[in-house]
């Protein structure tokens, strides 16, 4: 009897263990499945809210153009260059050309400008976002970045076609993958690094001064053991194959780049003030200095950002480096984003508890309100009468000062978006007065002209050139030139008309742009018909002349 009472209580006990563990178990899966059912639905909620933005950075640009202006003249030379595909140009890498050619599948409309344009700059607000996650941020900080990228100066330089877009994100990227190097210890992000260095390298050669930055940054910082890392090196090697088909056209084309350097700094860069660089930043970056200046003193100082330190090196010793070189205000762009996202997560934990989660809402609003006074400054949303209505304000914050350090009535980049599409109109008149347009070369007096003239025309094989930027190796000169298409600034007794009237039968000037405020505004366009022989040598010599200047 006691032998089976002792039985049953053993049973009793493996029964009620049993039972016990498979509860536990059961409870264990269930929370399990919460978690990540909980998990999942947090991914869904950021990813949602992610889109959100990237459709909203995709429809801006279409409202922050006013239609009373085009492209703009850089836009033209960048489309153009995907008409002459190379490893490089005399003014930019190539990879603009690339994106040139994916707007001309799309069809080469503005609107597929913009659109393209627009693309880069939302996927530099999807690393942004990503950088905040590697940081360990929030929604909410996720949020605040987003708003703090469209509010800020970055917005505007991915408003239009030009190498600029590009080169931010490629900074960007390089910052994202070498914060999860350090953070996950993975080797690719190295190699990822290498690639992001090596393609931005090719969209623009001052990516070089984050290098520049980076090197002795994480030399002076605890990630200085990366340069025993001999993954380090064979992502170097990558990123120089990927900078090599360009490094030789370089040293095939005699580095133009060097030409086009000394060109910049005699014409623009001459004119920069170093405390004036200082100053745009602080004019750029406006809307969100209060996030920026939290992003440089969390890096500096906040102690979870303690392994990040060296993100803040970089970006010191790269701003010395283009004050000291008096570079324009808007190189430095691709410095801001992770200075941002840093900003942006730093708030987010500090903000967390107590009267200081009122402060959330301010740190999102704030950039909107400014953005929204500001707005008319930064962005072609006023018409050019407009602006000159409100001449004191723009002037007062030196919104009207263009390279040539001159005061004048619209913002250079505007004024750069005016009178374009009449230039083109004239051509085609004086184009179409010529019968055999085979021999006809249409000659302009810089790359915004020809690549207007090009882009706008109806006549789509009229190929304007000139003697400026990379025009001047686009020349096709196979066919005598029997006819010629002059847009110049020409007076009725200028003594240059008088010098070119012996070498043609006529000369006919078929009308100037007439657009108030465009900058090439009184630009006349000539039709110089019948062509001595002698004229094509005398091109083709001017030609060889300006490439040996360059």
């Amino acid at each position: 009897m006691a032998r089976l009472q002792l039985s049953l209580i053993r049973k009793t006990k493996s029964s009620a263990l049993f039972i016990l563990t498979t509860q536990l178990l059961v409870d264990n899966t269930v929370m399990k499945n919460n978690m990540n059912f909980g998990k999942l639905k947090s991914n869904a909620l950021d990813l949602g809210v992610l889109v959100l933005f990237v459709i909203l950075k995709l429809v801006l640009p279409f409202l922050l153009v006013n239609a009373a202006y085009s492209l703009h003249r850089d836009e033209f030379l960048h489309l153009d260059q995907a008409n002459h595909l190379a490893w490089g140009f005399q003014s930019v890498p190539p990879v603009t050309s690339i994106f040139a050619l994916i707007i001309k599948f799309l069809g080469g409309s503005e609107v597929a400008v913009r659109l393209v344009s627009a693309c880069i700059g939302a996927a530099t607000l999807v690393f942004s976002w990503k950088i905040v996650d590697a940081l360990n941020g929030n929604l909410y900080a996720k949020v605040s970045l987003a708003i703090a990228l469209i509010c800020s100066a970055i917005g505007r330089l991915d408003l239009l076609f030009q190498p600029n877009a590009f080169d931010i994100l490629s900074w960007t990227a390089v910052y994202y993958f070498l914060i999860r190097f350090f953070n996950t210890k993975e080797n690719k992000f190295l190699y990822f690094t290498g690639i992001a260095l090596g393609l931005g390298f090719l969209n623009k050669y001052s990516i070089l001064f984050l290098v520049a930055g980076l090197i002795p940054a994480l030399l002076i910082s605890k990630q200085r053991q990366v340069f025993s890392n001999k993954n380090l090196y064979l992502a170097t090697v990558l990123a120089l194959l990927i900078m090599l088909p360009n490094i030789i056209w370089q040293y095939s084309h005699h580095f133009p780049v060097v030409g086009h350097m000394k060109e910049l700094a005699a014409t623009q860069l001459d004119k920069i003030n170093r405390i004036d660089f200082l100053k745009e930043q602080l004019l750029y970056y406006f809307n969100v200095i209060f996030i920026v200046l939290g992003g440089i003193i969390a890096l500096l100082f906040y102690k979870p950002f303690a392994a990040y330190r060296w993100i803040i090196f970089s970006f010191i010793i790269s701003i010395f480096l283009f004050t000291w070189f008096r570079a324009k205000g808007y190189y430095a762009a691709g410095l801001y984003p992770v200075i941002i996202a840093a900003g942006c997560t730093c708030f987010s934990y500090i903000f967390n508890n107590g009267w200081k989660k009122y402060l959330k809402a301010l740190i999102v609003v704030l950039p909107i309100i400014l953005f929204s006074l500001t707005m008319k400054f930064a962005y072609p949303v006023l018409s050019p009468q407009q602006i000159i209505a409100q001449h004191g304000k723009f002037a007062k914050i030196g919104m009207l000062r263009w390279e040539d350090g001159l005061q004048h009535d619209l913002p250079q980049d505007f004024a750069d978006m005016q009178g374009w599409k009449e230039l083109a109109a004239l051509v085609d008149i004086a184009y179409g007065k010529v019968k055999d347009k085979s021999t006809v070369l249409v000659r302009a007096d810089n790359y915004g002209q020809a690549g207007a003239i090009n882009y706008y025309s109806k006549y789509k094989n009229i190929n304007a050139v000139s003697y400026n930027a990379d025009y001047l190796y686009w020349f096709k000169m196979d066919k005598p030139i029997k006819d010629l298409i002059m847009i110049t600034w020409w007076k009725d007794e200028d003594p240059q008309r008088k010098r070119e009237q012996p070498y043609f039968a006529r000369i006919t000037k078929i009308g100037e742009i007439k657009t108030p405020y465009a900058r090439e505004k009184g630009a006349g366009v000539f039709l110089l018909e019948g062509a001595k022989p002698e004229v094509s040598s005398i091109i083709k010599s001017e030609i060889e002349e300006e490439k040996n200047d360059h």
